[in-house]
């Protein structure tokens, strides 16, 4: 389902949000539901719509959207004449309009596509010539240092080809889930490498296992061959030939044991066994081996091991903190855990009467208000993220910027910031957003600020602000800064204010709920 919802973006032109959706769906309470993927959209700011249609509206929708065919969720891309459905078990299906409406139950998914393509796309999309370069370079130096004839450049070729696929094996092993392998290990309903590969787990080895061997065998005989060619190639060759027992070994398991075909794992062996055959028919066909000639793998393999036993680990470990982060990000979603921590205001009443500076709409389902001091540390960041939840949840979020400074305490130099920015916001308030930036954001300092700011003076009406927000707080026991409040509640300092995103569907339910009960 993740694959499908992925192409959908990048057919879409998201691309650049491919990898925050996969993290945003593979975290949410409700995974892997219809309304997982929708909230996650929302979460991105992709505009979208689930709805259930009519089959004879099928001329009017989108070119490609996500439907439910025969219970599964599909991918669709219209054609003049057909659709072309791409399902998580099938791959891509070509059929007419009248056998999908058949089993079409009506329910899509449409998103608006991105008319704005972000240039690290381009990036992203050659980001593979990072790793290829280098082995160009390196293969390149070898020519030139070195003679290569027909038999040494054919075990080079087929030995970079057998570590491409063992690369694929061990990202399979380890879950690293691939479009292209997955639909190539699928072809027919008795092929699965995940199956093979993951046969006998119990009993592998912590340095070295099965699945490792064929990436050890064809890294080593790449870095001896481009050292020595000629000799390496016929000493890869010897072991090829050694390699057969293992082969039979295999595929006698995947035939009558596991009864499933591991494709990638066939590849490997069609690999080993064509270097064997060419070495065993060759004229460099010996088992006469000299030191010079083994040395170069030998000497590739025991570089190998060690230093493939380190990575090994640590991408493992990095894999295992990845699901256990999912895990806990699943579980902090929860919005019944966040009702739980969120505390109810001793004296909420008199908070809405408090003008701060506003910022979104009035109406917005979820009421933020962040009680700030400008001379705290931390109010810096609180604001940045409740500034940042507006920018980006205009219709969602309102955003009401309170003060918690003493305004009898004239010795307090910050007093004038709260002093100033209050005007501002009364007198001129289309350049309160600046003021509150600089300050906030920019972290202007507190001369150059009350420089660029200057008012003439401060209102009787202000000082009376400041001190009702200020009363209100002490009413509050609220002695520190910076205070979190969404809807009355207190924000609980377990979660980051930036979180707040995940929950703005569930803030609006409970509100339709309430208002559908009062």
């Amino acid at each position: 389902m993740l694959k499908l919802v992925q192409k959908f973006l990048q057919i879409n032109k998201y691309s650049e949000i491919k990898n925050e959706f996969k993290d945003l769906f593979l975290s949410h309470p409700n995974y892997p539901s219809l309304f997982a993927i929708t909230d996650s959209f929302d979460l991105l700011s992709v505009e979208n719509a689930a709805v259930r249609v009519s089959k004879e509206q099928i001329v009017d929708l989108p070119s490609n959207f996500l439907a439910y065919f025969k219970e599964e969720l599909i991918l669709v891309e219209k054609a003049k004449n057909f659709v072309r459905i791409n399902t998580s078990k099938k791959g891509n299906v070509k059929m007419s309009y009248e056998k999908f409406l058949l089993d079409w139950n009506g329910v899509i998914v449409a998103i608006e596509p991105n008319n704005v393509v972000a240039r690290d796309n381009l990036k992203a999309e050659y980001s593979w010539l990072k790793y290829f370069l280098p082995m160009v370079l390196v293969t390149g130096l070898s020519f030139f240092y070195n003679d290569y004839d027909a038999f040494g450049i054919t075990f080079l070729v087929t030995s970079i080809i057998g570590l491409i696929v063992s690369v694929f094996i061990v990202q399979e092993k380890w879950g690293v889930k691939n479009t292209v392998i997955s639909k190539f290990c699928n072809l027919s309903s008795n092929s699965s490498c995940h199956s093979v590969i993951s046969f006998n787990d119990d009993v592998e080895n912590r340095w070295v296992n099965f699945s490792d061997l064929p990436l050890l065998f064809f890294s080593a005989s790449i870095i001896a061959i481009l050292i020595q060619p000629l000799n390496s190639a016929v000493f890869v060759g010897f072991l090829s030939l050694l390699s057969i027992p293992i082969i039979v070994c295999s595929i006698w398991i995947q035939k009558f044991e596991i009864q499933k075909w591991c494709v990638m794992c066939l590849v490997v062996s069609f690999l080993i066994l064509t270097q064997s055959i060419i070495w065993f028919s060759s004229d460099m066909f010996t088992l006469d081996f000299s030191l010079r000639t083994i040395f170069p793998y030998v000497f590739s393999l025991l570089l190998l091991i060690p230093i493939w036993a380190v990575v090994k680990g640590m991408i493992k470990n990095m894999l295992d903190n990845e699901s256990s982060l999912k895990e806990l990000k699943k579980f902090k979603r929860n919005y019944s855990l966040l009702d739980f921590l969120s505390k109810k205001i001793s004296h909420a009443k008199g908070l809405d009467d408090l003008k701060g500076l506003s910022f979104g709409k009035k109406n917005a389902v979820v009421k933020l208000s962040v009680v700030l001091s400008p001379s705290c540390g931390h109010c810096y960041k609180t604001f940045q993220e409740a500034f940042e939840l507006v920018l980006r949840f205009p219709d969602k979020i309102y955003l009401n910027v309170l003060f918690n400074i003493n305004p009898e305490n004239n010795d307090n130099p910050y007093k004038a910031v709260v002093e100033r920015l209050l005007t501002i916001n009364r007198s001129t308030p289309g350049k309160t957003v600046e003021a509150i930036s600089d300050w906030y954001i920019k972290k202007m300092g507190l001369k150059k600020w009350l420089k660029k700011w200057h008012v003439d003076s401060v209102s009787m009406l202000i000082s009376q602000e400041i001190q009702k927000q200020y009363e209100w707080c002490s009413k509050n026991n609220f002695n520190y800064t910076p205070v979190k409040i969404v809807n009355e509640r207190l924000f609980p300092n377990e979660y980051e204010l930036n979180e707040l995103k995940y929950f703005l569907n569930d803030y609006a339910e409970e509100i339709h709920v309430l208002e559908q009960t009062a």
